[in-house]
């Protein structure tokens, strides 16, 4: 069974609700933003990242957050300053290719390398959240308490906290 049947059989099994829209491949939240326009629920922007120490990180984080990478590093414990994961660790460690970090990798064998799971508490206040499944040509919703069960299903202990200001808070700061 490849991965994406096995992400499939493992919501089943989870008893997790999802649907699945297929789209043109995109690398980016922006541009991805057309796409996502008619997919109501919070969307995701998700950082393979690594500390000093070469310890990982899965940050999941709503779209418009903008991410202190060094006061997130503070926050949880890091080892030095946090910065992204070469694209052969992240194939390695979770099975996919850049413009496809998601946590349903997490179900790769190799995610149990990655030391936290950090998800941004934005999501919980969407009925549905969407993050690509495995693959950037589709999105796949589930609820936000469904997304916290499935990490811990793939033994990791999701750390649920505020993960910055809204990019567009800071816009309209300015």
């Amino acid at each position: 069974m490849n991965l994406s049947g096995k992400l499939s059989q493992y919501f089943e099994d989870l008893s997790i609700e999802t649907e699945t829209i297929r789209h043109p491949a995109f690398f980016t939240v922006e541009e991805g933003r057309t796409h996502k326009a008619e997919m109501p629920g919070g969307h995701s922007k998700n950082l393979f990242l690594r500390d000093k120490k070469k310890i990982f990180y899965l940050v999941v984080a709503w779209c418009d957050t903008a991410v202190d990478l060094v006061d997130l590093g503070k926050r949880i414990g890091a080892k030095g300053r946090l910065s992204f994961g070469s694209a052969d660790k992240m194939a390695e460690i979770l099975g996919v290719e850049p413009g496809s970090v998601t946590p349903f990798a997490l179900i790769h064998d190799g995610a149990s390398e990655i030391s936290r799971v950090i998800v941004d508490e934005r999501f919980m206040a969407f009925d549905r959240v969407w993050f690509h499944p495995l693959k950037n040509t589709a999105s796949t919703s589930i609820a936000p308490g469904d997304l916290l069960l499935f990490i811990e299903a793939c033994g990791h202990e999701p750390i649920v906290m505020d993960l910055g200001t809204s990019q567009d808070a800071k816009s309209s700061e300015a």
